[in-house]
């Protein structure tokens, strides 16, 4: 059995009662009552991703008495963004930031960890849904990365995107075509990088609410880069405009 999975109604409650990180819960088909209306009250106001299974399901996660209810307690703890940004303001930081739309693929989410660790992206911003889950997998994909960096989930990356440019951030899309290169857009302020989804990009309600879309330069004939790749073309931009501003 996973070692990050707890069972049963009181171990899951406790779980959610002390604040621990849960990764998702996974609730029984037919369960109600006010405990399942506790589980989906608690779940939505920490944006913790829930399912809803038949129970022929809980047998492939655990063979003791699960109570109708499993939930797999996070590796990492998760940062608060509307937290997070008023201190790095504070701490006289140049923010930047990555927003993951729909990046699914755990060993894409662990490159990308890593390439931001070592970029200097002060946290990555995933949504609560349609996101890779953060496991063991990840966290070795990203070379540990995942370990040291800031994670945000989100109850809606359309709420965060609308939240960081209200706070003063630039919200830059990767998009195919664009108006302009990756080089020829400013990165040296306050800016929030978004990457998109293998095959779809960037969701369109995301780019729509964008400041600035931009397009990385390719001469060959393949669709576009990787999206872990992508990132850390877009993230080694950055540190090249800042450091040619010291």
């Amino acid at each position: 059995m996973d070692e990050l999975l707890i069972f049963g109604r009181h171990p899951v409650l406790d779980a959610l009662e002390t604040g621990r990180s849960i990764e998702k819960i996974a609730l029984q088909q037919g369960v109600r009552g006010d405990f399942e209306r506790t589980i989906r009250q608690t779940a939505k106001a920490r944006n913790i991703p829930l399912q809803v299974v038949p129970k022929e399901r809980f047998g492939k996660w655990t063979k003791g008495n699960h109570q109708g209810v499993v939930a797999w307690l996070s590796p990492i703890e998760y940062d608060s963004l509307e937290a997070l940004l008023p201190f790095l303001f504070d701490s006289g930081a140049t923010p930047l930031l990555m927003l993951l739309d729909g990046v699914t693929d755990v060993r894409n989410f662990g490159a990308i960890a890593r390439s931001a660790e070592l970029a200097g992206v002060d946290a990555l911003v995933i949504p609560a849904k349609n996101s890779a889950q953060i496991t063991a997998e990840a966290i070795k994909t990203s070379a540990g990365a995942l370990t040291k960096l800031s994670v945000c989930r989100e109850k809606s990356l359309l709420g965060a995107v609308e939240f960081l440019k209200a706070s003063g951030l630039r919200v830059l899309a990767s998009k195919i075509p664009s108006e302009k290169a990756l080089y020829e857009v400013d990165l040296t302020g306050p800016v929030a990088l978004i990457v998109g989804a293998e095959g779809e990009g960037v969701s369109d309600p995301i780019l729509r609410a964008a400041d600035e879309h931009f397009w990385i330069p390719q001469r060959g004939t393949t669709d576009s880069f990787n999206v872990s790749v992508a990132a850390g073309i877009m993230l080694y931009e950055v540190m090249r405009q800042r450091v040619r501003l010291r």
